[in-house]
């Protein structure tokens, strides 16, 4: 049987001939799950053997990393705003860049320990409303979704993180006539990362997205607008006077996004930017009547 220097060397090089990004890091990762080891354990005995049961479990998962499926959706889970979150194929796995939206709605809130009601539209794995809920131990939230099965993991991971209580996950659909009124208006925040990829670009996504995201939260319909222009139009029912959504955004799409905002009443702040420079959160405001 291979050491544990041996086995990941060779799976790096394995992974990085595939064209997968951070090779190393990813065969770590990896061979931590398929063994049970911590990461001190793997620097601290790298010359430790295999047996060959955990052998066997590391070339199935690699095999998978191989074939561009995240860790994440191998492991089955993935860490957002410091918290881990179960995920499923039947949700969106949650990104760095989403933790803009959480970073700009906590910055809309004056009282942290007020009591507010939040909507997340489009919930997934519920991480940004547990992030949100977390961090506001007065609010109490919905997330919807049109998927029951994304819907079955948010609410395992509301339990994971003991939000059952304050966090709540319904199926609607935002397509629906009357959707507002099911989802429980009125609300002092709404928060949505809804689809917006052009259909005409998911196939040229990288594979870990276009072969594993479900497509229905990635398809932004032509121009990656649909939802936006569905949601926007619904947000003076959904918010009360004073309150603010945050939508998240794809490259280049803010403008769009904040025309539909002042389209819809709302009054529109500046929009902001991920790490990488894009303008992922797009704000607007409901002003008080």
């Amino acid at each position: 049987m291979p050491s544990i220097d041996e086995a990941l060397r060779d799976a790096a090089a394995q992974l990085q001939a595939g064209g997968v990004a951070q090779a190393l890091l990813d065969a770590r990762l990896l061979l931590m799950a398929a063994t049970g080891l911590s990461q001190e354990d793997i620097i601290r005995d790298p010359s430790t053997e295999l047996s060959a049961q955990q052998q066997a479990c590391f070339a199935e998962m690699l095999a998978r990393r191989q074939a561009r499926e995240p860790v994440s959706r191998i492991l089955g889970r993935r860490e957002f705003w410091s918290m881990e979150f179960a995920i499923s194929p039947d949700t969106l796995d949650p990104r760095a860049d989403s933790e803009t939206l959480i970073s700009a709605a906590l910055g809309l809130i004056a009282d942290r320990n007020g009591r507010l009601r939040i909507l997340d539209i489009g919930a997934g794995s519920g991480c940004l409303l547990l992030a949100l809920l977390s961090e506001l131990p007065g609010a109490r939230g919905i997330g919807v979704d049109v998927s029951q099965a994304a819907l079955d993991v948010a609410r395992a991971n509301a339990e994971r993180h003991a939000l059952t209580e304050r966090a709540q996950f319904v199926a609607c659909d935002v397509r629906a006539k009357g959707w507002a009124r099911q989802a429980g208006a009125p609300f002092d925040l709404v928060i949505a990362n809804p689809p917006y990829i052009p259909d005409a670009e998911i196939a040229a996504l990288v594979p870990e997205v276009s072969r594993f995201d479900p497509r229905t939260a990635l398809s932004g319909g032509a121009d990656g607008l649909d939802f936006y222009r569905m949601i926007t139009i619904s947000l003076p029912e959904l918010l009360r006077p004073g309150g603010s959504a945050v939508l998240e955004a794809g490259h280049g799409q803010a403008l769009a996004i904040q025309g539909f905002l002042l389209d819809a009443g709302l009054a529109v702040q500046d929009a902001r930017h991920d790490l990488g420079g894009v303008a992922r959160a797009i704000i607007g405001r409901m002003e008080t009547r």
